[in-house]
Parts: structure tokens; sequence; C-alpha cells
């Protein structure tokens, strides 16, 4: 055979095997198959996605998880290998400005539309989660019943979009998953061979307690988290930073770590972009090397980065010819950034100020933004008090902020953990919205070694001492109302002179109008500037005489009381 022909044999050969590449490119999109790399088997590709939050005010969890699910859907993934947990109490809220809609950024289109609510309400709970995850059909309540039915040569996705805290993520009903309960839920599945490689990606505060120390590297599971064990992860998109294409939201569209990598995810070819160079592009968009934002982190088995995550998400094929690069996403400003514990209470505050004063709306708004300080007050005094308590020594402080070595889990005793957790939130309340930020400090008392009953009888002791404590403030301030110590009448003339250094008189009242003397301190805080601007619109600026406040007499008094009490406990 002449060079000729050799040649011509070549090219052929050549051409049959990109042929035969592309075809194996296209059946992984159209059939929801995933070839492994290391087994040359092919299995099914599966995802479970989680909103752990409800309340209007934590709109962009289930935004987030919204937005992966579209970005499946194009990828190839079937609704009948996607599994969502969302409480969906969002798109159709009243305080939905775009009734039925959610979206993930500004100006940004439609997310919720086709999204199945396999589980939504009471049954987004940690025991239906993992009987998802285990593939047990029979252990569920409620919700669609569906499951994952994997199999060895299997591929999953998970994706996690919530608060969190120290060891723990949050479920909107029930408890909360535990990092340890989770990973013996991972082992188990791992020992069934009811997965080929698994990728989870958490979007949580103290994120990386999860995984830190924990993750065993054998599992074939690789997980990205949106923060390290000791840092708050953060929203974005929230209304001081909205592009006039959104103003008329009150809340933030989005978190930090997830639109970074939902954003990239919706612009690459996932055949062309591995896991590890993901991972690199969110680091950088969340700006990990900047001061004032989370630090994400990867665990388990680095052996994955270099797979395709077109092998556990798929592949749009709009977006087969566009060239992955690095440089593309710039670290979002950190004037975008908002602290998740912050959002709930800036969420009220915009709504106390767009409200009409002393409307209904006006005076809800009020009394949950002053019910969510004082009680945040109220946890913080009771951790303090449940340290003194159980080492039995009045310097606390390294308690609450000490951490243990990197590559060490958060606790040794989960057990014992487990216990003071569940004793901290029905004995005080606690939540993950911001109370349980102080597991850290209980798992401290577990590495200490201490006993766990004398802990729980603290914990307990706290409480009691905290709610008498309120009770007497509360009783005192509002005894000092009705005996005139704080109000002395309609007296608009009173020589301002007797007012106190620091403070100063307002007389409030639309006909009958009541002295009071309050700390001028006041004036910085949410409410008081409300109703400055309604004296400056009713008044002006410049008038003679004292501050004339024209709201319900009722109204500034339950201020008033609020205010003081969380005083009195500083």
């Amino acid at each position: 055979m002449s060079s000729l022909g050799h040649f011509q044999i070549l090219v052929f050969l050549h051409a049959l095997l990109i042929f035969s590449a592309e075809s194996r490119k296209t059946h992984l999109v159209n059939d929801n198959d995933v070839e492994s790399s290391d087994k040359s088997a092919k299995g099914t590709r599966w995802a479970v996605l989680v909103a752990g939050s409800n309340d209007y005010s934590n709109y962009r969890h289930q935004a987030d998880i919204c937005h992966a699910y579209q970005i499946l859907r194009k990828g190839g993934l079937k609704d009948e290998n996607i599994i969502v947990f969302m409480y969906d109490d969002i798109a159709f809220s009243s305080e939905n400005p775009r009734p039925g809609v959610i979206i993930n950024k500004p100006d940004g289109e439609d997310v919720y539309k086709g999204v199945p609510k396999d589980y939504t309400e009471e049954t987004v709970n940690v025991e239906n989660f993992y009987n998802v995850l285990l593939g047990n059909e029979s252990g569920v309540t409620g919700g669609s019943g569906k499951v994952v039915k994997s199999g060895p040569n299997d591929n999953i996705f998970i994706y996690y979009a919530d608060h969190g805290a120290p060891g723990l993520l949050a479920m909107p009903t029930g408890d909360e998953v535990l990092a340890k309960d989770f990973h013996k839920v991972l082992e188990k599945m791992h020992k069934r061979k009811s997965y080929n490689k698994m990728v989870i990606y958490v979007e949580a505060c103290e994120s990386g307690s999860m995984f830190e120390g924990i993750l065993k590297k054998n599992l074939n599971i690789y997980a990205v988290t949106a923060a390290n064990s000791k840092e708050n992860s953060f929203g974005t998109y929230c209304p001081e930073s909205y592009t006039p294409s959104a103003p008329e939201f009150e809340t933030c569209l989005g978190d930090v770590f997830s639109i970074s990598w939902l954003e990239d995810s919706d612009l690459h070819d996932m055949s062309k972009e591995t896991l590890k160079q993901q991972y690199h592009v969110v680091k950088r968009r969340v700006g990990s090397d900047v001061e004032q934002t989370s630090h994400v982190c990867r665990f388990g088995t680095e052996e994955m980065l270099n797979d395709y995550l077109a092998s556990y998400i798929g592949r749009n094929p709009e977006n087969e010819n566009f060239t992955f690069t690095e440089s593309i996403s710039s670290p979002i400003s950190n004037s975008g950034l908002v602290n998740p514990r912050d959002i709930p209470l800036l969420y009220l505050q915009r709504k106390i100020q767009k409200a009409p004063m002393g409307s209904p709306e006006s005076k809800e708004a009020q009394k949950k933004l002053f019910d969510e300080m004082n009680h945040r007050k109220q946890i913080d005094q009771s951790i303090i008090e449940i340290l003194r308590l159980s080492v039995k020594q009045s310097n606390v402080l390294n308690l609450l902020t000490s951490t243990r070595t990197t590559g060490q889990p958060l606790v040794d005793d989960w057990d014992c953990f487990k216990t003071l957790v569940n004793s901290f939130k029905n004995h005080c309340g606690a939540t993950v919205n911001y109370g349980l930020k102080y597991t850290g400090a209980l798992a401290n008392i577990c590495n200490m070694g201490l006993d766990v009953k004398q802990t729980v009888s603290a914990i307990e002791q706290a409480s009691n001492q905290e709610n008498r404590r309120n009770r007497r403030y509360e009783t005192n301030i509002k005894d000092r109302l009705i005996s005139g110590e704080l109000s002395d009448g309609s007296r608009p003339a009173r020589d301002q002179n007797d007012v106190p250094r620091g403070h100063l008189a307002v007389y409030v009242g639309r006909e009958e109008r009541q002295r009071f003397v309050i700390p001028t301190k006041y004036l910085q805080y949410p409410e008081f500037r409300t109703l400055m601007d309604e004296v400056a619109d009713e008044f002006g600026y410049d008038h003679e005489g004292g501050i004339h406040i024209p709201c319900e007499e009722s109204v500034f008094e339950e201020i008033l009381v609020r205010y003081m009490s969380c005083d009195k406990k500083k």
C-alpha cells in the first residue's frame, strides 16, 4: 500500500475517533448517562437539592435551589432523578412583589417555573432528607415519596443552601442536620455501594465544620463549602446593592458562594470544566483572599478534582462553544455582602421604613424587630451564664472564641454535643438564625470533658435566671410609665432645663400630647429615625418648641419599653 493510502486510513481512523467521542458526549447529555472516568462504566446522574429554611426574609435559599434545578435540567438530568426540598412559601407569599416568580439576581429570569416540589412545608425535615439519600421509600413521610434509587455506577450531586452553625445545618422543621449523623448516612451509602462518586456543595455559615476532620478521603466524595469552620458565609444581591431593575425587593436574592458556582455553570461548557477549575473560579468570585469575606473550602477525595462537571450536573448544549477561562469572574465587592444573621433585621427595618406610620404593617414589623433584638440579647447573656456555671469561673470569653486546630473535627463526643445543643434550643430558644452560632462554645465544653448532666442543669438554670430578669425589667419600666416617671402629662411648655444630660424631651400624640424624656442615642435606631422622618414631613426641620411626634401614644410606649428593656440587659 502506498504512503498516501496509509495517510488516508489514518485520517479516517482519526475522524472516526472524534465522531465516537462526540457521540458519547451527546449520549451523556440526552440520556442522563454518566461515564465513569475510572471504570468506563455508565450510570445515571442523581441530584438532591435542599433549601433548609422558610420565611420570606430567607428568599435567597429557595432562589439558589431553584436556580440549581434549572441548570440540572438544561444539563440533561431528568425530573425523575432530581429531588427537591423547599418549604415553598416564597413564590406566592403576599410579600413577593412578583407573585409566582422567583429570581436569583436583579433582572434575572424566573427560576421557579417547572421546579418539582417533592418535599415542602413540614416534609422538609432531616428524617426525610436521610431516607431520600438512603433510598428508603418506606421511611419518608408525606411529599412525593421520591427517593434516590442509585446504584454502584451512578453519580450523585447534593446541594444544600441554608443557615448553618458549627457542626450543623438548619431545617425549617424538626431537628437540624448534625455533621456526625450526616456522615453516618454517607458511610452507609458507600458501604451499600449506592453510588460511584458524589459531589456535595454546601452554602451556610461555618459550613466547613460539616466536613473538617470528619469526611474520609476514601469514600469517593468531594465536598465544597461556602465558608470554613469558624466564619460566616454572606448574602448578596441585597436591597442596598440592587440595580434599578429590582428596587421592589426588600431582601437578598442570593448567596455569594451559591451565585458564584451557579452563574459559572450558566456560562461554561461543563464537559470542558473540571471540579478543580470551578473551585478556583468560585474561590476568586467569593474573594477568599480579601478581608471580611468567607473562605471557600474543599474536602474529601482529591482524585476527583479532574472530573468534569458534566458527570454530576450535566452539560448545557447551548454553551458548547464557550471557551473556559478562570479570569472571567472578579471578586464581589465587599459593599455588596451582608452577614446572613443580619438579613432578617435589615429586612424588618426596611419594612418599618416603607410602611405608613402607625399602620398595622408598621406595628407588626416593629414588634417582630424588637422581639428579635430582645431575644438575641437574652441569648448573648444566657450563653455567658451557661459557661460560667459550667466551668465555675467568671472569665469565659475564651470559650466563646477558641477553636480547635485546623484539620480536627469540631468535637470528639458528638453525643455530648447533640445533648447540649438540644438543651440550649429547648430551654433558651436558640435557633440557627442567631443563637446556635454559639454551638462552638458548647463543643468546647464537651471537649473539656465536663459532666454533661451538670451542663444541662447549668443551661436550665441560666434560662430561668434570664426569664426572671426579663419579667422584672419590663414590669419596672411599665410601672415607671404608669407613674409618670418617664412621662409627665400634657405640659409642652415645661422648662427644658430639667432634662438630664444626654436626654431630650419629646411630645407624643396627635391631639393630646404626652411628654417623654428619652436618651438621645435612641434617635440613631431605625424606628426613631422613621419617627423623625414623620416629624419632618409634618412640621419641617425648622420649628419652634420641643419635638412633636405625631403617632399614637401606645405605639411610642411600646417602642420605648422594648428599647429600655434591651438597655437594662447590657
